[in-house]
């Protein structure tokens, strides 16, 4: 089996890890070898594997071999990040050839279907009955593996975020309706090149998250010239403690860039300081904070680098609320989707002009 997501780095905290977690909890952990270098799962009485791949590497995709057995099924887990349809393809093509008698190819796609006009939808789901093709809506209702604390979540979610629980909770598709920002595009660039532009600036933003929500980086470059900014990084993991954030932040090289953070966690601010993310620092407080920083965004064009999964997620998912008694759009942003959102907007703090506002 090849097991693929978009960006490769993300397979190991997800994929990799649900894996670990089936071979121990079916109690077969006597059959399996499982290596991290290079990342791997092998079927010991017979030497059959898993294998994981990022689709940011498509020579390695296509050119996939196998010693034992042959490569006939492929599982792509979160297949909304994947947004262009010839990826697939791609992806599609990378399993072709002749099966021996007994097997048959399989692609198994896994998602959120947070956008109705994805490609998958029109594809798979409204496609004319297709013998080749299963397409099915599961919840966390029919989820056994699920404890009290997680079927919480999603209760909570029903009352607090009725549009994410339509879609993360029940399966629905997501309408997408009045984005924030339409100024951007998924772009593959050179992150040394565009660093080379004149007068060209680095922009980091920390938004804090913890049980449920991520703690995300946000890491660009802005062109206030050109009126550009390039979204070349980020960090996005849930119950990440402050050693956590630390560690990954100093792993990734930017332990010595200068980060705004949410100034609501002054603590946590400290604390990153002392574990030696030095130049990070609180966000200003004013008035009209979240507007006035949408406002400056939506002047500029956003590039977005493709191994940012989670930003290009959020940027098309982050909409404007609806009053729920007129149905009408407001001016505020739907509290969703925007932790790589806010994060963004205290990382350009410094560049916006005017009074000294808010970005909480």
């Amino acid at each position: 089996m090849l097991c693929v997501r978009k960006t490769f780095r993300t397979l190991k905290d997800s994929c990799f890890t649900e894996l670990k977690w089936a071979i121990r909890r079916l109690g077969v952990e006597e059959w399996w070898d499982v290596k991290e270098s290079p990342l791997e799962m092998t079927y010991k009485p017979t030497g059959q594997k898993i294998l994981f791949r990022g689709l940011d590497d498509p020579l390695k995709v296509t050119s996939i071999t196998v010693e034992v057995g042959v490569l006939c099924w492929l599982w792509i887990e979160e297949a909304y990040e994947i947004g262009s349809e010839a990826d697939f393809d791609t992806l599609d093509e990378s399993i072709r050839g002749e099966m021996p008698p007994g097997l048959f190819k399989q692609i198994t796609l896994t998602f959120n279907p947070w956008n109705e006009h994805h490609w998958m939808k029109k594809r798979f789901f409204d496609a004319p009955p297709d013998p080749d093709i299963l397409a099915m809506t599961t919840n966390y209702l029919c989820n056994e593996w699920l404890d009290a604390a997680d079927k919480k979540v999603f209760e909570t979610m029903k009352t607090n975020n009725p549009r994410r629980y339509r879609v993360a909770g029940l399966g629905d598709w997501g309408i997408v309706d009045g984005l924030v920002y339409e100024n951007w595009e998924e772009r593959l660039f050179s992150i040394e090149e565009v660093r080379k532009t004149p007068g060209i600036r680095s922009a980091f933003g920390l938004d804090f998250g913890y049980t449920n929500d991520p703690t995300a980086l946000f890491c660009g470059l802005i062109d206030t010239t050109n009126k550009t900014l390039w979204v070349f990084d980020e960090i996005y993991k849930p119950g990440m403690s402050n050693e956590d954030i630390a560690r990954d932040i100093t792993g990734a090289g930017y332990s010595k860039e200068r980060i705004r953070a949410d100034s609501a966690e002054p603590k946590s601010i400290d604390r990153l300081r002392t574990l030696g993310i030095q130049h990070i620092r609180k966000a200003r407080k004013g008035k009209d904070s979240v507007n006035n920083g949408i406002d400056f965004i939506q002047d500029y064009k956003i590039f977005i680098h493709p191994r940012c999964v989670n930003f290009l997620t959020e940027i098309g998912n982050y909409t404007w609320a609806t009053d729920t008694k007129t149905g009408k759009k407001l001016n505020i942003p739907i509290d969703d989707f925007n932790h790589l959102m806010d994060a963004m907007r205290y990382a350009l703090e410094e560049f916006i002009t005017g009074p000294h506002y808010s970005f909480e």
